[in-house]
């Protein structure tokens, strides 16, 4: 093989989370890009490492969220690996994983890990490590989507670009940290560093191109007018006014959930609804 890298992105059939994990096949290995969420999703993961006879080198993580790494141990299994993410992921995920676990574990039953692998080696934004002559770069974005996120770059001409959730392929999205400001200046920041035939493997959907910038600014612009906009003075009905427009710019249901957890959220950070107790 040569130093051009195969990617393989699963789980090969989405079904329910629809979350993305990648591995970056090597000549003498395979690294991973996330962890997805479940057991079972995490076990094929694994499963296909074997298939492929390579060892896995290292994992890496492009964000703080669970589904991107809760099910990094069932991946990484037995493997003695570096576990690469900036320091604020590595930090985000220590202090709110146990909140995570209370939340999102009741939602999926015995196919939610109960030990999961956090990141155990800190790199800088720009910093790169390489595997076969295969260079991937870290960009430390600080809170965007979620607390605290970091794509990765692979090779030098960044015409392939591990984005984690900086762009949802057509699908809603979750701005319930709160961090709308942030990610939009990221994607002002972001659409300008890449070439416009590059490939951007996402994490729910995709692969997606530079032209979904448009797409992604446009539903965060939506979605905080939406709510902003609503009669808070009957919550039910502020919160179905929010959904009801953000179906009309993206009619698909696909992680609708996430969207509709972010409405309280977003409101209460723009002081339309008290704190909750």
């Amino acid at each position: 093989m040569s130093a051009v890298p195969t990617i393989h992105r699963f789980p090969v059939k989405h079904e329910g989370a629809f979350v993305n994990a990648y591995l970056v096949e090597t000549a003498s290995g395979v690294v991973a890009v996330d962890g997805l969420l479940q057991v079972s999703a995490g076990r094929e993961m694994r499963a296909a490492i074997e298939r492929l006879g390579k060892p896995l080198l290292a994992a890496l993580l492009t964000h703080s969220h669970p589904d991107h790494y809760a099910a990094l141990g069932e991946v990484v299994a037995a493997d003695d690996v570096p576990i690469y993410a900036p320091q604020g992921v590595i930090d985000t995920i220590t202090a709110d994983d146990a909140v995570k676990d209370q939340i999102v574990g009741p939602l999926f039953g015995e196919d939610w890990p109960t030990d999961r692998l956090f990141p155990n080696t800190a790199i800088a934004d720009g910093e790169s490590v390489s595997f076969d002559e295969v260079k991937l770069t870290v960009i430390d974005l600080g809170p965007s989507e979620s607390p605290h996120d970091s794509p990765w770059i692979l090779g030098d001409d960044a015409k392939t670009v591990f984005l984690g959730d900086q762009i949802y392929d057509h699908k809603h999205c979750f701005l319930g940290d709160g961090f709308y400001e942030e990610w939009l200046a990221n994607i002002e920041t972001l659409r300008t560093r890449f070439p416009k035939d590059a490939v951007l493997h996402v994490g729910h959907g995709g692969p997606a191109g530079p032209e979904m910038w448009d797409w992604q600014r446009e539903y965060i612009e939506r979605f905080v007018e939406a709510v902003s906009g609503a009669d808070w003075s009957n919550p039910d009905q502020a919160k179905a006014a929010v959904v009801g427009r953000m179906k009309a710019y993206e009619p698909s249901d696909e992680l609708q959930i996430l969207m509709e957890l972010s409405i309280e959220p977003i409101a209460t950070k723009l002081g339309l609804l008290a704190p909750a107790d």
